[in-house]
């Protein structure tokens, strides 16, 4: 029986942050399973909460072999993660590999030595026991480190696009508009000639956009963002966002100006505002705050969260392996990721080195190589 090393997280209940490199045995695959040795895997912002929760990072500490990282959690904020508390839990939402061992079933056999991304959320580990449904299976010539990135952000993106046809919109808003996501995103949008506004909160980030053929840029740092923002929605027809920030009063701001922009024509009264739904979805939390609402669009209007796999729940079957296919067949174009740097499993417990992928900068995107020593 093969061992493997891998990295849990733990929150105890006495308010301690345990991260840890451990030894587990890797189980002989089923029928319709494979072994996949583990050559990368991302660290996406999905993943920093479920590694690190609530903990003050500030304060890491780790073991003198490196293989244990402690932090503390203040006790006030033990109540939110009540559910996880004292559970030692596997992290990493996706990652590729090299399939080296199979079940017996044909199709499990048939991917014997592919390249195939993995989706379980315990890809921080040198091998992983997976059913054959969790691989996207790529072409000959991808690499591991290619095909690191094939779900979260690709099927994201696909899945934002497909959210706005069944809802009936047209053209759609993205706040954060320069990150790896954002970035396949436009491709995605330009490749189908739908129209998107890119919110950024500097000038480098819209000059990447800019690069890449994106039209509607708005700098939230400049002075003259709302006017931007209005001309941008006025010229698109947005009327559906997805916002990556979730606090402050961005999401309200996008919502009064795509009232104001479906408003204007409007004769005498206009109690309820303008009749076109207003939808803005939350799908991440860049700033803790509170998300406020200024309310000035009428009723006609909502916000709610959205999450990839309960979209792609939505879809058929079909439509979900076309997308497989579309990502498998893009990896190192529409969807390609840069990586700044490759990480061991010990690099990844480096307090040092966590405070560099936890600030989330744009550009910057780690990986994890469990082979690596």
């Amino acid at each position: 029986m093969k061992t493997s090393h891998q990295l849990f997280t733990e929150i105890t209940s006495t308010g301690s942050l345990n991260l840890s490199i451990q030894k587990v045995d890797v189980p002989e695959p089923k029928a319709h399973e494979v072994i996949v040795k583990i050559e990368a895997a991302p660290i996406n912002p999905s993943d920093m909460w479920p590694m690190f929760g609530p903990a003050n990072l500030e304060e890491a500490r780790c073991n003198s072999d490196e293989t244990l990282l402690t932090a503390p959690v203040h006790k006030s904020m033990l109540p939110r993660i009540k559910s996880r508390l004292d559970q030692v839990l596997p992290i990493g939402n996706e990652g590729a590999g090299t399939v080296v061992a199979a079940g017996d079933s044909p199709e499990a056999q048939a991917l014997l030595g592919k390249t195939v991304g993995v989706l379980t959320g315990a890809m921080y580990s040198q091998y992983c026991c997976v059913p054959i449904q969790a691989c996207m299976v790529h072409k000959e010539t991808t690499t591991a480190r290619d095909a690191a990135s094939s779900f979260v952000n690709p099927l994201t993106a696909l899945a934002m696009v497909e959210t706005m046809r069944t809802e009936g919109h047209t053209a759609l808003v993205h706040t954060a508009a320069a990150s790896a996501l954002g970035q396949m995103l436009n491709k995605v949008c330009l490749q189908e000639n739908i129209a998107i506004v890119n919110i950024v909160r500097n000038q480098q980030q819209a000059n990447i956009l800019k690069e890449i053929g994106a039209i509607h840029i708005c700098d939230s740092s400049d002075s003259s963002f709302k006017g931007d923002l209005y001309k941008a929605i006025k010229e698109t027809g947005a009327t559906l966002a997805f916002d990556a920030i979730g606090g402050g009063d961005l999401v309200s701001d996008i919502l009064s100006t795509m009232e104001r922009v479906g408003s204007e024509d409007a004769i005498g009264f206009n109690t309820y505002g303008s009749e076109a739904n207003k939808q803005v979805y939350i799908y991440g939390g860049l700033d803790f705050s509170p998300t406020v609402l200024n309310r000035a669009y009428g009723m006609t209007w909502a916000i709610g969260g959205w999450l990839l796999m309960r979209c792609l729940g939505k879809l058929p079957t079909n439509k979900v392996a076309e997308l497989y296919k579309k990502v498998a067949n893009e990896i190192t174009t529409t969807f390609a990721s840069n990586f700044t740097q490759e990480l061991s499993l010990k690099e990844a417990l480096s307090p040092e080195t966590i405070m560099k992928y936890n600030a989330k900068k744009t550009g910057e995107k780690y990986f994890i190589n469990p082979a690596k020593k």
